[in-house]
């Protein structure tokens, strides 16, 4: 029976301590988004590396956003890892992790991440959008046109993704569909210089 009251006290205790725990934490992510919003990005990071733990997803993934805000590239990228160490299938720290990998100029790191949400998420189209730019400023147009046909299929009034298959198609010499696509875009922005440019180039 005493032992029984001792192990009750015990897991009492230990609940009660994690229970703190979380109000300080709370409590210091509560004070991180406020320094944030007065663009005090170091003291917004010092509020959560005083609970710094290294097996927290949260803390990570807020503590590379933090540092890429602050310019600190390699830290960010460091903070954004982890958090993918932590949770292998997630998308955002990933997302997360290709700012500071860009402003690096390290896209091996960039496409990797992309890829690595598209095995996880094949219709993520925020990277299939990006990995369509990457493509486009490669010249391989016939795989930019794959990337953003995927994204208009899905969400065929998003006037980025319908402008970029346009140009990819006039890249490809399919001068009717791009036609078409350029007009469309001009449906979702009128006036649109780079889809003015586009019917220009069209004979």
């Amino acid at each position: 029976m005493k032992r029984i009251t001792l192990i009750t006290i015990f897991i009492f205790t230990v609940l009660l301590s994690k229970a703190q725990d979380y109000t300080k934490l709370t409590a210091a992510f509560s004070d991180s988004y406020a320094k944030e919003k007065l663009e005090k990005y170091a003291d917004a990071s010092a509020s959560l590396k005083a609970y710094y733990d290294a097996n927290s997803y949260e803390i990570n993934l807020r503590l590379g956003w933090l540092t890429y805000l602050q310019g600190q590239f390699s830290e960010s990228l460091g903070y954004y890892n982890k958090a993918i160490d932590l949770m292998p299938y997630a998308i955002e720290p990933r997302l997360g992790a290709v700012l500071p990998a860009s402003s690096l100029g390290n896209w091996d790191i960039v496409i990797e991440q992309y890829n690595k949400i598209l095995t996880i998420d094949p219709n993520n189209t925020v990277a299939l959008y990006r990995m369509g730019l990457i493509s486009y400023d490669k010249k391989d147009y016939k795989l930019a046109y794959q990337q953003f046909e995927k994204v208009v299929n899905l969400y065929p009034f998003d006037y980025q993704s319908v402008l970029m298959l346009a140009w990819s198609n006039f890249r490809l010499g399919k001068t009717r569909e791009a036609k078409i696509l350029f007009n469309k875009a001009l449906l979702y922005s009128p006036g649109d210089a780079s889809a003015k440019e586009g019917l220009s180039l069209i004979k």
